[in-house]
């Protein structure tokens, strides 16, 4: 079904209380065939659930895989004036070239595992506010961007990779998820793009005096506060594809933490969503821990791009090939166990 119109921030609240339940009965179809395949019950382990995942959110079943998309967003952060980043906040930009271009390593992925892709950048010659010092978004700019990322959700994707490009946004996924989840600051801030010692210690203060600025009980005020606008259509996107039954997988830290809002406001509401991979981030652990979700690879990537959610495009592809495929005992003549 297509997403209700979105002006406001109680407008979301009240999309995330009306959220589109699984197709349980697709989803029974699959654990209905699973056993019948010529293998030992169980003995795919995860691409059995994987499997059957897909069916709920796919709302049918067989599942397909025959048309996954990466939807990337750049954002820029006023926090970059802090020196958070290991590069300069004009970096955005040029790698939203470098996507145009097809010359990121998320370009590479896609054309390698048939993802389609898409990359749209977000007011990058107007940053969001340094969230050390106020709001680094009002709630009017913070729905803009969450209704972009709306929009960028159509009928007919298959799984949809999300991820962002943004210098200075690991400092706010982990003021995010700090002022979401709790914890001291030290346990949510990691290199980023690689900074270490003093530039480290830095960027943990940092993410330490935003979330005690900007402490506030409500998940969707906190996006607003502590996010960036790539997060915040990255929330919208997902937001959207729940309603239009598209199954999501989230890349690394920054993407997760931009979905957070959503299941902290709404338990339940990130029920679509895989984890595409662990990033290296020591954040972004914690926050799997907190939002109960397992990664499907850990690699020790850290790029950011969807670069993640794009490699595990081919575990989820495996999983409905064997689920499709495979013969059942009865079709291959083979005994089934006694």
């Amino acid at each position: 079904m297509p997403p209700p119109v979105i002006q406001s921030l109680d407008d979301i609240r009240q999309a995330l209380q009306s959220l589109p339940a699984g197709d349980a009965e697709a989803a029974a179809k699959a654990a209905e065939r699973e056993p019948q395949l010529t293998k030992p019950e169980g003995s795919l382990g995860r691409l059995e659930d994987l499997s059957q995942w897909l069916c709920r959110w796919q709302g049918r079943h067989p599942p397909a895989m025959g048309a996954p998309k990466a939807q990337v967003f750049a954002g820029n952060h006023g926090v970059a004036s802090q020196g958070v980043s290991a590069f300069p906040a004009e970096v955005t930009a040029q790698m939203a070239a470098n996507f145009e271009a097809g010359g990121a390593a998320v370009n590479q992925l896609c054309q390698a595992f048939g993802v389609g892709f898409s990359m749209d950048a977000l007011s990058l010659d107007r940053s969001t506010a340094d969230f050390t010092e106020r709001p680094a978004m009002s709630d009017a700019e913070c729905v803009d961007a969450f209704v972009f990322g709306m929009g960028t959700v159509s009928d007919g994707i298959d799984v949809l990779c999300l991820g962002e490009m943004g210098i200075g946004n690991t400092t706010s996924a982990s003021a995010l998820s700090m002022a979401l989840f709790g914890g001291g600051a030290a346990e949510w801030t990691g290199a980023g793009t690689g900074i270490s010692g003093p530039a480290l210690d830095k960027k943990t203060r940092v993410v330490a005096k935003a979330v005690g600025l900007h402490k506030d009980p409500d998940p969707l005020q906190v996006l607003c506060r502590l996010g960036g606008r790539e997060l915040a259509a990255i929330a919208g996107a997902v937001l959207a594809a729940r309603y239009r039954r598209v199954p999501v997988l989230l890349d690394g830290y920054v993407a997760s933490a931009a979905a957070a809002p959503l299941e902290a406001a709404c338990p339940g509401a990130l029920d679509h969503c895989q984890a595409g991979h662990m990033s290296t981030e020591p954040g972004h652990r914690k926050l799997l821990d907190e939002l109960g979700m397992t990664p499907l690879l850990d690699l020790n990537m850290r790029l950011g791009e969807a670069s993640g959610a794009v490699l595990a495009v081919a575990i989820l592809k495996a999983a409905v090939a064997c689920h499709t495929g495979m013969a059942t005992f009865d079709e291959a003549a083979v005994s089934d166990k006694t």
